[in-house]
C-alpha cells in the first residue's frame, strides 16, 4: 500500500496519540544531549515546548510547509471530535496541537524518520532550543 494513503487505516486520534510521545521523546531527549541540569530545569524547559498552545502556534506559522498528505493528516487531526483538552490551552489550540501531533504520528507511522527529524528540527529552531 502506497504510504501517503496508509495513514487512513488510522484514526486521526491514534495519530495524535503516537505523535505526542514521539515529539515528546525527541524534544526532551534533544535538550538532554545540549545540555547537563537539574531534571526540574529540564523540565521547565521542555513543558514551553510540549504544551498544547506553543504546538498550535506552532501550526499556525509553519504549516506552509506542510506537504499537502501532511495537510491532510493535520486537518483530520484538528477535525476529530475530542472530548478533553488542555488545561492550559483553549479548545481551538489543543485542536491545533491534536493535528500538529496526527502529522508527527503519521510521519513515525509512514517509517518517514528524516521528514519527522525535519519538522522536529524546526521546532527546535524556532523555540531557540
Amino acid at each position: 500500500m502506497e504510504e501517503s494513503l496508509r495513514f487512513y487505516q488510522y484514526s486521526p486520534l491514534a495519530l495524535a496519540y503516537i505523535g505526542d510521545s514521539i515529539y515528546d521523546l525527541k524534544i526532551k531527549s534533544y535538550v538532554v544531549d545540549k545540555t547537563n541540569m537539574q531534571v526540574e530545569k529540564y523540565h521547565a524547559i521542555v513543558s514551553k515546548v510540549v504544551c498544547a498552545r506553543y504546538q498550535a502556534d506552532f501550526a499556525d506559522r509553519f504549516m506552509d510547509s506542510f506537504t499537502e498528505t501532511e495537510m491532510d493528516v493535520f486537518k483530520r487531526g484538528r477535525n476529530a471530535e475530542v472530548h478533553t483538552k488542555a488545561k492550559n490551552a483553549s479548545m481551538a489550540e489543543y485542536k491545533k496541537a491534536t493535528g500538529f501531533e496526527a502529522v508527527l504520528g503519521y510521519l513515525y507511522m509512514t517509517k518517514n524518520y528524516e521528514r519527522l527529524d525535519e519538522i522536529v528540527g524546526m521546532v527546535i529552531q524556532d523555540a531557540g532550543l
